[in-house]
């Protein structure tokens, strides 16, 4: 907040009363201070300088760092591009090779082919040869002058630099003439090629794929006309809309198209380099907009950054309309497949239909045929009872007769039956006696075999239980001879033991006494020449010399300095060395025999 209030102060009454020549202020030095500004202004204007140099530096740096990038693409894509180059000039030469014989068409690319070389090096002997012979002839007499100065008035008559200039100046003409003429074929053959593109795109935008009805569906015979036409419909209906949408693209690319105020050279030429940069390239963005900065040095870079997303935009409707045209073949096709599955089961259920109806019709003439039949059968059926009733008439009263002929012959019949079944009894009775008596014989005789099998088997029990038995004492025997043997070897080793025994006198002098090995360490007794060769203490152990006369560990330095003693060669071969002295027998260790 400021403050509105007026107050009176004392430090200003004494001031005022002072004067200029007050003890607080003195007096000012404007020779120094403008010194001092000078000296600041200076150093301000130096270390200006230094930020621009560092500027210019870093930007140096960045151009440097810039171009070493550039270069490492563009001769990468140079590699690819050769590497392509070749590879399709070498398939266009094996496609003539192949297909000349076949085709008049391509002995014709052959004739164009060479006639089109014939021309090049006409061309070449024509224009080019020429000037680089003036070129060269130039350079000669360039070098002559400099080096023969002495001779110059000689060579000035020869050397006339006018009709020099007029003759460069005519192949400068016959060069103009002749790259226009090449120009204007050049935008003839482009415009031409244009057009052939453009009639090919309308030919794509226009194609079959959206006109017209595949002919399959058009040539299938379907029992339904309704199905058919609305098969028809639906592909009319979604070629339409995949129609609609990529006409928009279209639409839509040629609005960005034509609202692009860019030539088509220019344009060209941002294409080809945004091409030549791969997407998964490190600053890709920085890289490809400073070529284009570099080529096209007439647009400016906020040009090129809204060109660009104009271009993005382009691509990204032509990608989508890739994808529409994809999704289309793909959809069309399996539209295709089930209308021909719908249609394939719309025949097969008229089929059904149609041979349900023949069938019908067939039962229902069937069925008149069998009433008339059935009608024809009763009649008969009515005549025939008739007569079968007279005829049932006759043959009842000849019945009777034979039925009481019938009944005597079987009373005669009977009788003598009646004595055939008592001698067929009489004979069976005899043959059941008989099986009878048969069967008894064969049983006794399996209870005799069953019998002595049943003795056998007892005998063979006993003799295994002794075999058993006799085992037993046998391991028992042997158990026995073990653990005497046992004993015997524990009362040798005994005696041993005692023969070995630690016999020692009681002596406490020399229990208290001082031992060898202290007074040697002490240096008590000791001579005053002092062998060094000579060990401290005996040594009754093995030296190193006895150790590596052992074949054992010979065989083991070498496997380990070979690197080889942890594998299971050396782990077989080792066990089966024999050592120099075959050991003694009391020294077998019985650890780990139980």
């Amino acid at each position: 907040m400021f403050v509105t209030t007026q107050r009176a102060s004392d430090d200003l009454v004494v001031r005022m009363k002072n004067g200029f020549g007050s003890s607080k202020y003195k007096p000012v030095d404007y020779e120094q201070l403008r010194e001092e500004t000078e000296a600041k202004k200076l150093a301000s204007v130096n270390i200006q300088l230094k930020v621009k140099k560092t500027q210019r530096a870093s930007k140096l740096t960045k151009d440097q760092t810039l171009v070493k990038q550039q270069t490492q693409v563009w001769w990468k894509e140079h590699e690819q591009l050769s590497e392509s180059r070749i590879i399709i000039e070498q398939q266009v030469a094996d496609l003539l090779e192949d297909c000349v014989l076949k085709y008049d068409f391509f002995s014709d690319i052959n004739k164009m082919e060479q006639q089109l070389s014939e021309e090049r090096e006409g061309y070449k002997e024509c224009t080019v040869h020429p000037i680089w012979q003036l070129r060269d002839d130039l350079k000669h007499r360039i070098g002559e002058m400099r080096y023969h100065s002495l001779k110059q008035t000689e060579m000035a008559n020869d050397f006339d630099p006018v009709k020099i200039v007029e003759q460069i100046e005519f192949v400068k003409k016959q060069q103009n003439d002749l790259i226009e003429n090449l120009a204007q074929e050049k935008q003839v053959l482009e415009e031409a090629l244009m057009d052939c593109e453009a009639q090919l795109i309308n030919a794509e935008n226009i194609g079959h794929e959206f006109c017209e009805v595949p002919p399959v569906l058009q040539e299938i015979h379907c029992p339904y006309p309704d199905l058919k036409s609305s098969v028809l419909s639906e592909y009319q209906g979604l070629a339409d809309g995949y129609l609609s949408r990529i006409q928009e693209l279209d639409r839509q690319s040629k609005d960005i198209d034509r609202n692009c105020k860019w030539s088509d050279t220019d344009h060209w030429i941002f294409r080809t380099i945004i091409s030549q940069y791969p997407r998964d390239l490190p600053n890709r963005r920085v890289l490809y907009l400073d070529m284009l900065s570099r080529h096209l040095t007439d647009k400016s870079r906020q040009e090129l950054v809204s060109h660009e997303k104009v271009w993005d935009m382009h691509h990204f409707a032509k990608d989508q309309r890739r994808a529409l045209m994809e999704s289309w073949v793909r959809y069309r096709k399996d539209f295709v497949v089930k209308a021909m599955v719908t249609i394939a089961e719309a025949c097969y259920a008229y089929e059904t239909e149609m041979t349900l109806a023949n069938d019908r019709k067939k039962q229902q003439e069937i069925c008149s045929e069998l009433k008339e039949k059935v009608r024809q059968l009763r009649a008969h059926q009515e005549e025939a009872s008739r007569l079968e009733s007279s005829i049932a008439a006759r043959k009842k009263e000849l019945a009777e007769q034979q039925e009481r002929q019938q009944n005597e012959r079987e009373k005669l019949h009977r009788a003598d039956n009646k004595t055939k079944i008592q001698k067929y009894k009489a004979g069976k009775q005899k043959a059941w006696a008989e099986q009878q008596q048969r069967d008894i014989e064969r049983l006794e005789k399996l209870k005799e075999m069953m019998a002595q099998r049943a003795q056998r088997d007892r005998e063979r029990v006993v003799f295994r239980q002794q075999v058993l038995e006799q085992r037993l004492s046998e391991r028992k025997e042997m158990a026995r001879l073990e653990e005497q043997e046992e004993e015997e070897r524990q009362r040798r080793l005994d005696v041993l033991r005692q023969q070995v025994a630690v016999i020692a006198e009681f002596d406490p002098v020399r229990m208290m006494s001082d031992t060898k090995a202290f007074k040697a360490r002490m240096g008590i007794g000791t001579e005053e020449e002092v062998v060094l060769q000579k060990p401290l203490f005996t040594i009754h152990t093995y030296n190193s010399q006895q150790i590596i006369s052992d074949p054992r560990v010979r065989i083991e330095m070498a496997l380990r300095e070979a690197g080889l003693h942890n594998t299971l060669y050396a782990k077989e071969i080792l066990p089966k060395i024999s050592p120099p002295k075959p050991p003694r027998k009391d020294m077998k260790s019985t650890v780990f025999e139980k």
